[in-house]
């Protein structure tokens, strides 16, 4: 079972596909330097066979290799980020301080 992901810049989105049929995505809003990850979802007929990882990873790498920084709003791609250390330098840290 191979699973292809693409970038479907025009929804928004990562899309996995197996076979053709959408098996799951996820969406993000982008900036010149951030791309925040704000939700994720596979369809329940394809759950247990790698997809949010597949998502997880190829989104990573292609923000990654656009010299972005992520900003993981869904908790799956926060709690996989969080399982995969190699990709700990990619998480946006929001320096700002508001001063009393």
């Amino acid at each position: 079972m191979a699973i292809e992901i693409s970038d479907s810049s025009s929804a928004h989105r990562y899309e996995a596909r197996i076979d053709g049929q959408l098996a799951g995505f996820a969406d993000y809003m982008r900036t010149k330097e951030l791309i925040a990850f704000v939700h994720t979802e596979v369809d329940p007929s394809y759950e247990g066979r790698g997809v949010g990882s597949a998502l997880a990873r190829a989104a990573l790498d292609a923000a990654r290799t656009d010299g972005l920084k992520v900003l993981a709003v869904c908790p799956f791609i926060s709690g996989w980020m969080a399982r995969h250390p190699e990709y700990q330098d990619l998480a946006y840290q929001n320096s700002s301080r508001v001063n009393d």
